[in-house]
């Protein structure tokens, strides 16, 4: 007995190895720094444009500029505001950016669905189709847009923006919902069926919820294409002028100040919105945010 025990005290366990706990690590330094420094490259761009549009303009004329705040003031953003023409066409640009939202869902939601849920021949060159239509320029398409919307009566309305603030807007919407849509058990949609649900029922009452997180993703992805989006309507409007193409016409020759006042009102809605919705955002990666 006392030569095994001895035996048994002389066994040494192998060494750990820590390579695997090192290299997760790594990775998730390296996870972080990469989020900090995106964070940092769109962030920092927001808060000068923030401190400019703030500043009064014998801080914006000192040099070299704070990076922190000196001379708060609002007289600029002010008197942007009260200009004659940045309200109504604030007012279109929220017009342009809820239709288009709408109208992109009515869409492209119901041929994600049809991408997800049915197999039919095509299917794929389909989707990369709808790939493709993004790489055409709009630039190419301006000319026949304006004809073919003066030939409809259409030509300066909000509503000619929306449209094709839509039609930029459907593939993305179609191929985010679709990936959505697949992540949603079938199971479930089934076993509505077998309780009673109609194929809309279903749809409405077990996919739509458990799909929410996804479809706010593409409205914030919507909302900011639309809100951002100059040529279209620099090119079918004239006096129904969304914000940004307003910004591009009147402020071209105006003084620095009233151009960060500009950018400023520009950041602001896109970022309220995605404030909003960001409970669905993060939803969709299994965080809960109320």
């Amino acid at each position: 007995m006392i030569a095994r025990t001895d035996r048994a005290k002389q066994v040494e366990l192998p060494p750990i190895d820590t390579g695997p706990l090192l290299r997760r690590r790594r990775v998730r330094a390296f996870q972080q720094a990469a989020a900090i420094a995106i964070s940092l490259f769109m962030g920092v761009p927001i808060y000068l444009i923030t401190i400019a549009a703030l500043s009064s303009r014998q801080g914006l004329n000192e040099f070299p500029l704070s990076f922190l705040p000196t001379h708060f003031s609002v007289a600029t953003l002010e008197a942007f505001l009260t200009s004659t023409a940045v309200g109504p066409s604030m007012i279109n640009s929220l017009l342009v950016g809820v239709w288009t939202i709408v109208l992109s869902l009515l869409i492209g939601a119901p041929a994600g669905y049809a991408l997800a849920r049915f197999v039919f021949r095509g299917r794929d060159a389909y989707q990369l189709v709808l790939l493709l239509t993004r790489a055409l320029p709009i630039v190419v398409l301006s000319i026949p847009l304006a004809k073919l919307f003066l030939n409809a009566g259409m030509f300066d309305s909000v509503f000619a923006v929306a449209l094709l603030h839509t039609a930029l807007a459907v593939p993305t919407t179609v191929l985010i919902t679709a990936s959505i849509f697949v992540s949603v058990p079938r199971d479930l949609e089934e076993a509505a069926l077998l309780f009673g649900c109609t194929r809309f029922g279903a749809f409405r009452r077990v996919v739509m919820p458990m799909a929410a997180p996804g479809i706010a993703a593409s409205s914030v992805f919507t909302f900011v294409l639309s809100w951002n989006e100059v040529l279209a309507s620099a090119v079918l409007t004239l006096n129904n002028r969304t914000l940004p193409a307003q910004v591009l016409s009147s402020l071209r020759q105006s003084p620095l100040a009233y151009q960060f006042a500009g950018g400023f009102v520009l950041i602001v809605p896109g970022l309220i919105f995605i404030l909003l919705m960001r409970r669905y955002l993060l939803n969709m990666w299994g965080s809960g945010v109320r």
